[in-house]
């Protein structure tokens, strides 16, 4: 298996490889939607402390399992080829062993479910449901013939399970009940975390197109993948817009806050490519945070 370096030590320590295959930029993603859904909660009187610890531990374990999953099944693809743009991969670059890796993501996805147990017994079998399609999701994110990211619906994913589900479940542990504003909030974090994947799409077309990892960038395009980034963004903000009209509550506007960053990164979006678009992918996670966050403090007024 041959070494890559591209960023870094060509040689990491053992924590610098776990923490680098962990990709703990990504959690974001796993946070932003817990922020919102227990803000909301908390804004309808309904926030429990036990339920905001076990909800943000299990998205964080899911999250850690799916980038191990990740890992692990695109190194025996042959995705994280020496021509990688993107951060080293652990097991491709042979820091982590594939079967080592496997193991890590078997032990994240089993904390995860660890986590879950409480909010089982707190609300019953949606929860069950939700874990078991959360867990089975980030395995099929990479693995097997037909795998999630290899056939174009990465995105769909995202704003699935990172966005929706995962702000509506936070709201449904915390409260027993569903909430149509913690749904559509959730699909608003969501396109901004599915805007991290159609950086990271258009940044790897070329390579992905080799090893036939059919992602929409790779299925239409370079000018697609652009667009595709700068309406997910719209999306979010416009959604935002909506939903302060819809609720009548001015403070879902608050995250408008935000939209210098969110500018920034459409204007990268437009000419950026190759490894530059490394900072982009930073920035919209950091995006998708400073948008939750905001949106949660706009929830509480």
């Amino acid at each position: 298996m041959s070494t890559l370096v591209q960023e870094g030590p060509a040689e990491p320590g053992v924590i610098a490889r776990w923490v680098l295959a962990a990709r703990p930029k990504t959690l974001t993603a796993a946070f932003a939607p817990v922020i919102l859904g227990s803000a909301l909660a908390a804004a309808r009187g309904g926030m429990r402390v036990d339920a905001l610890l076990s909800t943000a531990l299990g998205a964080a374990f899911i999250q850690i399992g799916t980038n191990f999953a990740n890992d692990y099944f695109d190194a025996k693809k042959g995705a994280d080829g020496p021509d990688r743009l993107g951060p080293a991969r652990a097991t491709a670059s042979g820091w982590i062993g594939a079967d080592v890796m496997r193991r890590a993501m078997i032990i994240a996805f089993s904390l995860a479910v660890l986590a879950g147990v409480h909010l089982v017994w707190l609300r019953g079998w949606p929860i069950v449901v939700i874990g078991v399609a959360s867990v089975a999701a980030g395995v099929g994110y990479t693995a097997g013939r037909h795998a999630i990211a290899y056939v174009g619906l990465s995105e769909l994913f995202v704003i699935a399970f990172f966005g929706v589900i995962a702000t509506a479940g936070t709201f449904y542990a915390h409260t027993g009940a569903w909430s149509l504003a913690a749904a559509a909030s959730g699909l608003l974090l969501g396109a901004i975390a599915a805007g991290i994947l159609a950086v990271n799409n258009l940044r790897d077309r070329v390579g992905d197109a080799r090893v036939n990892k059919n992602t929409l960038a790779v299925r239409f395009g370079e000018r697609f993948a652009r667009a595709e980034y700068q309406a997910l963004i719209a999306l979010a903000y416009g959604g935002v817009a909506l939903l302060a009209v819809i609720e009548a509550q001015p403070g879902w506007l608050l995250p408008f806050l935000s939209a210098p960053l969110a500018w920034a990164n459409l204007r990268s979006a437009r000419r950026d490519d190759g490894r530059a678009l490394n900072a982009l992918l930073g920035r919209t996670a950091m995006l998708e945070l400073i948008f939750a966050v905001l949106a949660a403090i706009g929830v509480s007024l």
